[in-house]
């Protein structure tokens, strides 16, 4: 659990179950591993899937505040914003990915209480890559079937640095 995931990790693509244990100790344990990693990686957003563990689980860090959100959704969004987005499982790789520009979240934090949290700009951005990451869907899905094939072969060539996974 204490490494990030690299593409093509197969865990990446598979979808995250939802969290039934609201065991506190047992949360704040994955949340705060995920947290090191982001700060480690000075990113901000991290999801459970990327460590290895299939619940969903998302940690986002926008302004040096982190946010646990257990069991996300997004329940409305709005807008239209194009912004370039990377990822952690994906070093060195940057999309330009079409997104809402506000949405509405709902879930839990590690005690189990249910929040509600209103986000635009970059902040719901990143709450809508966290949880496509919960879905496992990567931002390279996002692309169109030529870019798609252009990455892959460009992925292959080795044109994008293949790190090796992050320990804390």
């Amino acid at each position: 659990m204490n490494e990030l995931r690299i593409y093509p990790n197969p865990v990446l693509r598979d979808k995250s179950k939802l969290v039934e244990n609201f065991k506190e100790e047992r949360l704040v344990y994955i949340t705060d591993i995920m947290k090191k990693i982001i700060e480690e990686n000075v990113a901000i957003g991290l999801a459970a899937p990327q460590i290895g563990v299939l619940e969903r689980i998302i940690v986002v860090n926008v302004d040096n505040e982190p946010m646990e959100v257990i069991n996300p959704e997004i329940i409305e969004y709005k807008g239209k914003d194009t912004i370039e987005e990377g990822c952690l499982c994906l070093p060195e790789v940057e999309i330009s990915v079409e997104r809402p520009s506000f949405v509405v979240v709902k879930g839990f934090n590690t005690n189990g209480e249910k929040m509600v949290i209103k986000a635009s700009d970059l902040l719901a951005k990143v709450f809508q890559h966290e949880i496509d990451h919960l879905n496992g869907v990567l931002i390279i899905d996002k692309l169109s079937p030529i870019e798609r094939i252009k990455f892959d072969m460009d992925w292959k060539r080795g044109k994008y640095e293949k790190r090796h996974s992050s320990k804390i």
